[in-house]
């Protein structure tokens, strides 16, 4: 701190003479903003000793002095706010993976709450919140007109409690009444499985628990599947993952990059800058990626989805993201509450911002909703083929061994076609990797 306090001192001692005819203008708006901004203080203490004296009904003084700042954080964007001591101590056990809740990432649109994903396995999402939804109302109460904590607030409630949100959603007529029981969450960072012979790493949040999860899970699957020789590829499942730490998704996009940038900030002033670049390594031992995203996947995801697809490691399939481009910095105050304040914006590798734009994939593919399959239908979904028909001819050109490997190929391909109903974008990129391997050059 110091040298930089003289550097600047010297640089204003060298320029004295050169500036001398600005001097006067200079002080004089210096002044003048001053006089300006000492006159509204001025203003807000008129105000707030009118409203203490003169309110219908007694007011609480700390109350209203929080509501005024926080009023003046939101003002801002919709994602810098002021934290009671309260909202700091959740935010602080939420980093952690467990807290109390519905389940659902939300921001605000035009005066309501906007569902920026429901996180699997809570009871939002068993409610069957959606990305995008609206949420108008909470227990018959209107959420317009409220800041975001306090539309936040009204959602909270002991563990085991019900309540009912109202929710607009596109393509539905009209809005509609949604029960949830309000439990503890617990987020599971990344869940991994073996999808056939590929990995998906599915990664519902960025805490603290994210890169552990991820290393330690991708490590027993390739150990399942006998070696990552065996493993086709990756599935990055990024879908409705609404963000969190920046060091988390840093530390995930430099697990699949060996070099070069993964993404860099840009705060008010040059030197507030950082840039974050990649490190020798590379978790998936050059195996195809293919990350999944939706308009659920917000922050933290986009920096992973972009950075893996400006450098060209990865194929970015679904829907165009949510499109939040900008970085926000927790600052503790006095009193154990706290500032969220959007201090910068972020740029995936090749320089481009996100900030209402998203990150488009490479290839778009919708989620079609799951249509319900009548008996009618399950009934003539049985098929018939030669070996069923009697006295057929048995196949004598192949060995056992190679009528095993035939069947459990089917047996594969059956799955894959279960999956498309089931969960059609993660087959889709399943196909992809399926492609990538069979073009892969042979080691032979």
């Amino acid at each position: 701190m110091k040298k930089v306090l003289m550097a600047a001192m010297g640089g204003t001692l060298a320029g004295v003479v050169a500036t001398t005819q600005f001097v006067g203008p200079l002080v004089a708006q210096e002044s003048a903003r001053s006089t300006n901004v000492y006159e509204q203080l001025d203003l807000f203490g008129d105000i707030f000793e009118r409203i203490r004296a003169q309110y219908v009904e007694e007011v609480d003084s700390a109350e209203l002095i929080e509501a005024a700042i926080d009023g003046m954080l939101t003002s801002l964007d919709p994602h810098s706010s002021y934290l009671s001591p309260n909202d700091a101590a959740d935010m602080r056990v939420q980093t952690r993976g467990e807290f109390g809740g519905l389940g659902i990432e939300v921001t605000q649109e035009d005066g309501f709450v906007k569902v920026v994903s429901p996180i699997d396995g809570t009871p939002a999402e068993s409610a069957g919140i959606e990305a995008g939804d609206f949420i108008t109302h909470v227990d018959s109460d209107s959420v317009l007109g409220l800041t975001l904590d306090e539309a936040v607030d009204m959602m909270r409630g002991p563990v085991g409690s019900e309540i009912i949100i109202t929710v607009v959603r596109e393509g539905e007529p009209e809005p509609f009444d949604v029960s949830i029981i309000r439990d503890t969450i617990k987020l599971t960072a990344v869940r991994t499985r073996l999808q056939g012979d590929a990995v998906v790493l599915r990664v519902t949040t960025f805490n603290d628990q994210t890169y552990p999860n991820l290393e330690e899970g991708l490590a027993e699957q390739v150990a399942e599947a006998g070696g990552m020789e065996n493993v086709e590829g990756i599935v990055l499942d990024l879908r409705n993952n609404p963000g969190g730490l920046l060091n988390q998704a840093i530390r995930v996009s430099d697990a699949f990059l060996d070099k070069g940038e993964i993404v860099s900030t840009r705060g008010r002033q040059p030197e507030d800058g950082d840039r974050y670049n990649a490190t020798p390594g590379d978790l998936a031992e050059g195996k195809p990626i293919v990350v999944l995203i939706n308009g659920g996947s917000a922050s933290a995801s986009e920096i992973v989805a972009g950075a893996l697809q400006d450098h060209r490691r990865a194929i970015v399939v679904g829907t165009k993201s949510f499109g939040k481009g900008s970085v926000q910095t927790v600052m503790p105050l006095r009193g154990e509450g706290a500032m969220r304040l959007t201090t910068s914006r972020y740029y995936t590798p090749s320089g481009r911002s996100i900030q209402s734009l998203g990150v488009s994939p490479d290839i778009v593919v919708e989620q079609p909703r799951r249509a319900e399959v009548t008996e009618e239908e399950e009934d003539n979904g049985f098929s018939r083929s030669e070996a069923d028909l009697r006295g057929s001819l048995d196949n004598d050109s192949l060995t056992e061994d190679e009528i095993q490997q035939i069947e459990a190929d089917r047996a594969k391909a059956e799955a894959a076609a279960a999956l498309r109903e089931e969960d059609y974008q993660l087959a889709y990129a399943i196909d992809i990797l399926k492609g990538l391997t069979a073009l892969a050059p042979s080691e032979d």
